[in-house]
């Protein structure tokens, strides 16, 4: 039973850090990544697809990406997907390739970033504690209907405890190298 708690546990943290990573792959820095749009919706005959199902997203150089939707008539669609988003990019439509250029991030604006780094990792953490909090829970549960022993529910609650640290740890190592990311010019 303690086995199985500390494997949930362990999994579900791992979960929380990859959650993180997703969502910092979405933020804009200095060089141009296709996972920046990976998440943007196009309205596809009338449901929302990804944008990876209706076109080939490229990296054209340090600063552009290329978009070439499948069927000429997704051209507007994909344009309109990408000037309702929060990127503030604007794209740039030559025929059927739709071209988006990065401009270079002012010294505010990664400051801006950084701060919004700094609260996904915070979200990250409270999500892990949470995750000890329920752990912790499950444990004390079986103590009281005398399932495990005294010493048993103590030694668990420390094994967890060195969970939540370990990726407490390994949270703040991603929002570190992240924040470097952002801040090199």
């Amino acid at each position: 039973m303690l086995n199985t708690i500390k494997t949930d546990t362990n999994t579900r943290m791992t979960k929380s850090v990859e959650a993180l990573r997703l969502e910092l792959t979405k933020l804009r820095t200095g060089r141009a990544s296709t996972a920046l749009v990976d998440h943007l919706k196009v309205n596809y005959y009338g449901s929302d697809v990804p944008l990876s199902q209706v076109a080939s997203v490229a990296v054209n150089d340090a600063r552009s990406l290329t978009i070439t939707p499948w069927e000429k008539p997704m051209v507007a669609a994909v344009e309109k997907a990408i000037l309702a988003s929060d990127l503030g990019l604007t794209p740039n439509t030559m025929g059927t390739v739709i071209r988006i250029n990065l401009p270079a991030l002012t010294e505010e604006r990664r400051r801006e970033l950084s701060k919004h780094v700094s609260h996904e990792g915070e979200n990250a953490k409270v999500a892990i504690r949470n995750i000890r909090r329920d752990a912790m829970h499950q444990v004390k549960e079986l103590l009281k209907e005398k399932n495990i022993t005294e010493d048993d529910a103590h030694r668990s609650d420390d094994e967890i405890q060195k969970l939540t640290d370990r990726f407490v740890k390994e949270v703040d190592e991603v929002v570190r190298a992240k924040e470097q990311e952002l801040m090199a010019v």
